[in-house]
């Protein structure tokens, strides 16, 4: 039996404003980033079989001349990446999404593979840590009590709870919006009850058999991460047949299933899984891939802080030193419209992202290049 084609549209040629371009320039997912020619590929099993370079004007024509059965698709993918989104609504807390948001790190564990161990036992420094992203920025706190590196143990949901919860509360009493990295309804649940508004399931709801009818009736926006393993070990898998599209076929399942369960489309956010799963090699091509994902029409969330792939390109330099790294990653994702920033550096992110919104505003309104 032939495998059936798919369809993705990948954004490929930017410009700094639709100016620029004379109008002929699309804001991608309603951000502030504008792309001006895509790459529309045709992929039939594993095999690429089309690959044409159409601009804005004649993004219509080639759409038209699509076969039947890629049609739909097409015309779904144009609108996403134009697509602007709704806020999140986070308790009393509103979270824009027409620019770069930074959600702040926190683990409470011992063997996270950046900073386990610093704020486990002490919840003084905790504390205050947690204060010191809000202070700086932070849009949004991501609170975890499981290390999920390469290798790490699985943790009894009663010790996660324990880590995690009188940390959510505290959070809540200060007015913070709040996410809960977790993989379990257990921890979800109390998590949800504690304050947090957010699931970040770095599993895309399939660790918990319970997690993806939760979910949806829990009404919490949630987070699906790509990642190729099951069961305990989320980095098991691959090899794949190209990273880039393989991931978004993935994503596009796991954001489908999650409609078909009852989670709504506003409420689902989309990560890549930069680290999980993937070589250097991998890694490298998704990031440079991210604005083909907004054709999947979701916000997009980038967890690459501190990664090993940094590392890998700096001298082997260790985690703790991967701060330069992490902020051009960082703004490498702020220039493909990616709309949450997930960091353990957030003041210094949070800098990165408004010389950056300064510079992208005063392209907005500087013609002075185009005068006759």
């Amino acid at each position: 039996m032939p495998a059936t084609e798919q369809l993705y549209i990948r954004p490929i040629g930017f410009a700094a404003s639709p100016q620029s371009e004379e109008g002929e320039a699309i804001r991608l997912a309603g951000g502030l980033v504008y792309a001006t020619r895509f790459a529309l590929i045709r992929r039939e099993g594993s095999r690429v079989v089309a690959r044409e370079r159409v601009a804005v004007p004649d993004m219509a024509a080639a759409l038209a001349r699509l076969p039947d059965s890629l049609a739909a698709e097409g015309e779904r993918q144009w609108a996403a990446l134009g697509m602007a989104h709704p806020p999140l609504v986070c308790g009393a807390r509103t979270i824009r999404l027409d620019q770069p948001q930074v959600m702040g790190i926190l683990n409470l564990t011992p063997d996270s593979f950046s900073d386990g161990g610093a704020f486990l036992d002490n919840a003084d420094v905790a504390n205050a840590h947690a204060a010191a992203m809000l202070e700086a920025g932070a849009a949004i706190i991501d609170v975890g009590g499981e290390s999920t590196r390469p290798g790490a143990p699985a943790v009894w949901e009663g010790d996660e709870l324990k880590r995690v919860i009188p940390m959510i509360e505290r959070l809540a009493a200060a007015g913070a919006a709040i996410s809960s990295d977790t993989r379990r309804v257990a921890v979800m649940d109390a998590a949800l009850k504690a304050g947090a508004h957010i699931i970040n399931d770095v599993s895309a709801l399939r660790h918990d058999p319970r997690a993806m009818e939760f979910a949806a009736a829990s009404g919490a926006p949630v987070i699906l991460m790509h990642a190729p393993g099951e069961g305990d070990d989320l980095h098991d898998g691959g090899p794949y047949a190209d990273v880039v599209l393989d991931v978004f076929d993935w994503l596009k399942a796991r954001r489908d299933a999650a409609v078909a369960a009852g989670i709504a489309r506003e409420r689902i956010i989309l990560d890549p899984g930069i680290g999980f799963g993937k070589s250097l090699a991998d890694n490298l091509a998704l990031l440079n891939a991210l604005p083909l994902y907004h054709a999947l029409g979701q916000p997009l969330l980038l967890g690459a802080s501190r990664k090993r792939f940094i590392g890998a390109l700096a001298k082997e330099a260790p985690a703790h030193r991967r701060l330069g790294g992490s902020v051009a990653v960082a703004l490498h994702g702020m220039n493909a419209g990616v709309q949450l920033l997930r960091v353990h550096d957030v003041a210094e992110t949070v800098q990165a992202r408004d010389i950056w919104r300064g510079l992208r505003d005063g392209a907005l309104t500087d013609f002075s290049d185009l005068a006759d």
